[in-house]
């Protein structure tokens, strides 16, 4: 496998993670399995129309205005480049935890001749204490030296060290700089960076036109996060001539890569008929897909269609299970507690049984202890 096109992988799976703590962005669980029980959400409460069959109008997510932010990944999380001609033992190794033999092998191309990859590779492994004694001040240094050879994924790392203050001083316009370096160049993570510096003013003015303008880059690179970002911003018209048609076009491609929000948002719109054929059954698919990823929203919204038997067919009890698991998220729904409260032991009983079956598979044994 290709050094470079596997540590374009590693690197954009971390993206801004500094900016999570902001609280002007939402931060939901972009991807992947169940996640950790979080903060009570603040759900705007739903209006009366929503409290009683048939549903109605579904509301809009929470946090639909802003862009979500991707998480901070693993290696071990991050998918593998598709193979290519030839052997690459460093990165083979890498990807297969054999981190010191990852090292040995690429100080031997180091020490073999200009081999910004390589480099690259032995900056990561000291970022992160991988086969190595952890030192991101050497990181630093691996990762300028690839940088200078143009290593669009060390100038990415350059970009979030200075966003963090991980091994130099922190420095918002330093890390802008790093990361116009790498996206100029086709970094599609570093271009999604730069949108959101630019959507907050940090290391550059606040300008939501070029944070549009980089966001639409990285969509084009095929980030997903990017291309919820700009769907949003398309749907809003903010910094941007709104396009609803080009926005649902972005959001169903981020939905198609798993970006949960995404799914959220157009689980919401084809419910609605909102710019899209209506579809309850396809609506119902969404929502049950994000819901298994974790998003509480989702999860309400699912368990209200089940309890209606709308878009699939009705079932209180694995409707009270998916409220049970909302509501662990901090999202409550009075109609549902209702309907819960409606049905009988057994049921109920058995709704509790399948949520703490579901939750058994997060991260966080918390939420399976605090069901009933």
């Amino acid at each position: 496998m290709n050094i470079s096109r596997g540590l374009r992988a590693l690197t954009s799976a971390t993206c801004l993670a500094a900016l999570l703590a902001s609280p002007a962005l939402a931060a939901p669980k972009a991807n992947g399995t169940p996640a950790p029980a979080a903060k009570a959400q603040t759900v705007p409460a739903l209006p009366p129309a929503m409290l009683q069959p048939p549903i109605g109008q579904l509301q809009p997510a929470n946090g639909a205005n802003v862009p979500a932010l991707p998480n901070l990944l693993t290696p071990t999380q991050t998918a593998a480049p598709a193979p290519l001609p030839g052997s690459d033992l460093a990165y083979s190794a890498y990807q297969s935890g054999f981190y010191i033999t990852a090292a040995l092998e690429a100080i031997k191309r180091v020490n073999a001749g200009t081999d910004p990859a390589a480099l690259t590779l032995l900056g990561e492994l000291y970022a992160r204490g991988f086969g190595v004694p952890y030192d991101p001040q050497k990181a630093g240094d691996y990762y300028r030296r690839a940088a200078g050879l143009g290593d669009t994924n060390a100038m990415f790392a350059l970009g979030m060290m200075a966003l963090t203050g991980q091994g130099i001083v922190q420095n918002d316009a330093a890390a802008a700089r790093w990361f116009q370096d790498a996206a100029s160049k086709g970094h599609g993570s570093a271009a999604y960076n730069l949108g959101l510096l630019y959507m907050q003013g940090r290391g550059v003015n606040a300008e939501m036109r070029s944070a549009a303008q980089w966001f639409r880059t990285a969509a084009d690179a095929g980030v997903p996060d990017a291309e919820y970002a700009l769907a949003v911003l398309l749907r809003e018209g903010n910094g941007v001539v709104p396009d609803r048609i080009t926005a649902l076009r972005l959001m169903r491609e981020a939905a198609l890569q798993d970006h949960v929000t995404a799914q959220v948002e157009l689980a919401i719109a084809t419910f609605n008929g909102d710019g899209v054929m209506k579809d309850e059954a396809a609506a119902a698919a969404l929502f049950r897909k994000a819901a298994l990823a974790g998003n509480a929203i989702a999860q309400n919204r699912y368990a209200r269609l089940l309890s209606a038997g709308r878009g699939a067919p009705q079932d209180k009890t694995t409707a009270a299970a998916w409220h049970l698991l909302a509501k662990m998220r901090g999202l409550n729904d009075t109609y549902l507690d209702e309907m819960v409260a409606s049905l009988p032991a057994e049921d109920r009983q058995k709704a509790a049984a399948i949520a703490r079956k579901w939750a058994a598979t997060t991260a966080d044994a918390k939420m399976t202890a605090a069901l009933p």
